[in-house]
């Protein structure tokens, strides 16, 4: 059981696996954040071009309901596709957002990768085994004389 804790242990304190810890709550973090951007921003708007108050209430009737005496006989049939619109959007935004930051991303690394190579363009090329020595014979000679 020691072993299995301590295996355990290096696994979870591995570098990757934080790094994966901690994007998966600022991605938790940040889905809230569109959720309530879709929510309170742009459904209220699209609601009212549908002319509702409520996007869950936007739904098709595909078979109303059977009532007989009062007692409903067979249930409505209805696809609401008010919460799958806002799904939608938020999924759209999602993958703009992250779209971005990858580009973004991607830049910047394309940038400090050109700056990197522009450096090792400016350097002079490392003499070789021949020329050094050939220079350490032409200082020894110049000594000699």
């Amino acid at each position: 059981m020691k072993k299995f804790i301590s295996e355990f242990k290096e696994f979870i304190m591995r570098g990757n696996v934080m790094d994966m810890a901690v994007g998966v709550i600022v991605a938790t973090a940040f889905g809230k954040i569109t959720t309530s951007l879709v929510n309170d921003l742009f459904m209220p708007f699209i609601s009212w071009l549908f002319g509702t108050r409520d996007m869950s209430a936007l739904n098709l009737l595909v078979r109303p309901e059977v009532v007989q005496d009062g007692v409903v006989v067979q249930e409505a049939i209805t696809i609401g596709f008010g919460n799958f619109v806002a799904v939608v959007i938020d999924f759209l935004l999602m993958s703009l957002v992250v779209f971005i930051i990858l580009k973004l991303f991607n830049k910047a690394r394309s940038l400090t990768e050109k700056k990197v190579e522009e450096s090792v363009e400016e350097e002079e090329p490392a003499p070789t085994t021949e020329q050094l020595l050939a220079e350490i014979l032409d200082e020894l000679k110049k000594n000699n004389k």
